[in-house]
């Protein structure tokens, strides 16, 4: 299993014991680590790609509160009884291997990335490319593979024209040209007016396409 290529874990808040069995350890691993002795010593926690908290740490009712409301990655080491009141948050009983730890951590972060990778906020909507999805409240239209695409590409992009929007989704396939870009969005638009009573989702102006 290879390392991820980023400052990623942070250990708050454990007993001296637990720290240095993490430290000891740490050139096992396949992610980064890095220990420290009090929480406070890192407010930043957006900089790291997950939190590594022991049983210990969340004795402290304002530290529990932070990682409640947290978005980071946190798995829980325990010892004793497995805690409760925390939301998706990955748990570990000790004693534990090192391969057990770097399947937790590894799988923990892959999982995070996926999802908000997988997920794309658009004004008031949300598009689920794994679900293949476009949602706003309770209604949803399911998509196609290229529906998505064309989505994805004219959001990204402030005004795209037909030829490069064609280039970049069709690739310049032979049974392909603008005319597929215009039926393309044609459909689309009218799947989304019908399900969302939407006529201005994709605009249209002398510069080209957005959303």
């Amino acid at each position: 299993m290879s390392m991820i290529d980023k400052k990623n874990i942070i250990l708050a808040l454990g007993n001296k014991e637990f720290n240095n069995s993490l430290i000891e350890l740490k050139n096992h691993f396949n992610f980064n680590l890095q220990v420290v002795d009090n929480f406070k010593d890192n407010k930043n926690l957006k900089n790291y790609k997950g939190l590594i908290i022991h049983e210990d740490a969340l004795i402290d009712k304002n530290f529990r509160e932070v990682i409640k409301n947290s978005n980071i990655n946190k798995i829980i080491f325990y010892s004793s009884k497995k805690p409760s009141g925390l939301k998706d948050v990955d748990k570990l009983s000790l004693p534990a291997s090192v391969d057990q730890i770097n399947k937790i951590i590894i799988n923990n972060i892959v999982k995070k990335e996926f999802k908000i990778n997988s997920s794309l906020k658009i004004n008031d909507y949300k598009l689920d490319k794994n679900l293949r999805k476009l949602i706003k409240n309770d209604l949803t239209l399911e998509l196609t593979e290229k529906e998505i695409d064309l989505i994805e590409l004219l959001y990204k992009k402030n005004f795209i024209k037909k030829k490069e929007i064609l280039s970049t989704i069709w690739k310049y396939s032979e049974d392909a040209d603008t005319h597929t870009v215009e039926t393309h969005i044609y459909r689309l638009r009218k799947k989304i007016k019908e399900v969302f009573k939407d006529e201005k989702f994709i605009k249209n102006e002398k510069k080209g396409y957005t959303i």
